[in-house]
């Protein structure tokens, strides 16, 4: 299949960093979310981020005009019949990318490809909310897309081989590279990072070490670009309790039970930097460790 034109569901900070890496590719983009306020404001924010790259020299004016031409807003899903891929970038929340699904099934052509840039999810449930399995797959790109050069392929039990080849030649297209994981929870790289960040907030919540020395430790002593407590604070704390939780009920181990220290944080709204407040308070210049 020729992919000319991409469907996304979910303006939040992944959809359009898709968005932004497809129309930079030169796909047309037809974006939606519920929120239309969100809808509104999405282009003129990922124009800016290309604004940006255009002052380096990182991207061309052409390209940056170009870019903006692909960008087309769709305020009803009934627009994406043209789409030759969907993907949905919506919440982690399996009940709400099913509910996508069942909804796009009226529109779709036979051969419309759907993927989902779930980072935990059970690909082949998420598949059965779909009129042809066959035509579904994970496609989990790394945060920030823009940036990130590594794209996950999950097959669920369905997935064609045809659907497979196709999308790994629409990644390769975007500039970036594949890795092949099962349908497991967590996949690859959330199966290894997630615990990783929860231990750190188990060694934070037991006082093995404050924020400050946690994320010093490994940077310095493992050479991790980002401290665990300020990468969760940068992915969000609530995606990083419902992977948690999602590796927790799926592998029945407890081992990946989410520390109730992370519990406290997104109860409390403390999300990290979408909040500006997690582990760390932003509202601070450089940000303080909040303990």
């Amino acid at each position: 299949m020729n992919i000319k034109t991409v469907g996304l569901i979910g303006m939040g900070q992944m959809g359009k960093g898709i968005a932004q890496v497809c129309s930079t590719s030169g796909f047309k983009v037809l974006v939606n979310d519920s929120n239309q306020e969100i809808l509104k404001s999405c282009k003129d924010q990922i124009i800016n981020d290309l604004v940006k790259l255009e002052k380096k020299n990182k991207i061309s004016t052409e390209n940056l005009n170009a870019a903006s031409e692909n960008i087309i807003l769709a305020e009803k899903i009934e627009r994406f019949g043209s789409c030759e891929l969907i993907i949905e970038a919506a919440t982690e929340d399996e009940k709400t990318k099913k509910n996508i699904f069942s909804e796009l099934k009226p529109f779709l052509n036979e051969s419309t490809l759907l993927a989902t840039n779930t980072s935990s999810i059970s690909v082949t449930r998420l598949a059965s909310a779909t009129k042809k399995p066959e035509n579904f797959m994970g496609v989990h790109f790394m945060n920030p897309v823009p940036l990130m050069k590594l794209v996950e392929l999950v097959r669920g039990i369905a997935t064609s081989d045809k659907t497979y080849d196709t999308l790994e030649k629409f990644v390769a297209k975007l500039g970036k590279s594949t890795s092949l994981s099962e349908d497991f929870p967590g996949f690859i790289v959330n199966r290894v990072l997630m615990p990783m960040i929860n231990e750190a907030v188990y060694s934070l919540y037991e006082g093995v070490g404050n924020v400050t020395n946690i994320d010093e430790s490994m940077r310095l002593g493992a050479n991790h670009p980002m401290g665990p407590l300020e990468l969760a604070d940068f992915i969000g704390l609530d995606t990083c309790l419902s992977i948690m939780n999602v590796l927790h009920d799926g592998l029945g181990d407890t081992k990946y039970r989410p520390c109730p220290l992370l519990v406290k944080y997104v109860e409390a709204g403390w999300l990290g930097k979408k909040t500006e407040k997690g582990f760390y308070d932003y509202k601070e210049t450089p940000p303080k460790p909040t303990r």
